[in-house]
Parts: C-alpha cells; structure tokens; sequence
C-alpha cells in the first residue's frame, strides 16, 4: 500500500519560512517523482513543484520559483519543500503526490498539510 504523509503546515507571517515534508513508503515503482500541488479555498488545483528521485530533476512553478526550493532524501523516502519569502497567496492546504518516472496527474496522494501565511 503506498503511504504518502505530509506534515509542516503551519500559520506564518508574511516574509516567514516554512519547510514541508513528504514521506512516501510502499511505492511500486523503483523510479518515481513527487510533485507538490496546493489549493486554495474557491481556487483549482495548481501545480508547484516536482522532484525525480531517480535522477533528481526538479521544477518549479513561475510563482514560487526563487522562494521555495524542492529536494529529497531518498535514504528517508522523504521529499521536502522548503518555502521562503512566504505571501498571504501562497496560503492553501499543500498535497503532495507520487507518479512513475515523473510528475503528471498524480497517481498516490496524501492527505494534505495546510499553510497559512497572514499577519
């Protein structure tokens, strides 16, 4: 059974950091990606950031590119997404998801950790 588990959500100023986690276990592919995907209220679904831990290729959205930077631990099965420079639009619940070779519509999901960023 795969297990997607995120956690670091959290309520921060604007201009604060945050780090997310996703810990993935039971993947049935030897080589897959994570992707990070976050949703505001009234808002669709949009993608963020995506991470090969095969080959660690990484993307990043036009909007948070510069601010949030993505990487893995594949001794821990473990990607993170580390946010800087944090703005009140960057506020949604943040889902992470894990497809064969790289990210597409995401076949395994978690259960989502919500960001807040307000003063």
């Amino acid at each position: 059974e795969v297990q997607l588990v995120e956690s670091g959500g959290d309520l921060v100023q604007p201009g604060g950091s945050l780090r997310l986690s996703c810990a993935a276990s039971g993947s049935p592919y030897d080589g897959y990606a994570i992707g990070w995907f976050r949703q505001a209220p009234g808002k669709e679904r949009e993608d963020v950031s995506c991470i090969s831990t095969g080959d660690g290729s990484t993307w990043l959205a036009d909007d948070v590119r510069g601010r949030f930077t993505i990487s893995s631990d594949n001794t821990k099965n473990t990607v993170y997404l580390q946010m800087s420079m944090l703005k009140p639009e960057d506020t949604a619940v943040y889902y992470c998801a894990l497809d064969e070779f790289w990210c597409s519509s995401g076949e395994f999901w978690g259960q989502g950790t919500q960001v807040t960023v307000s003063s």
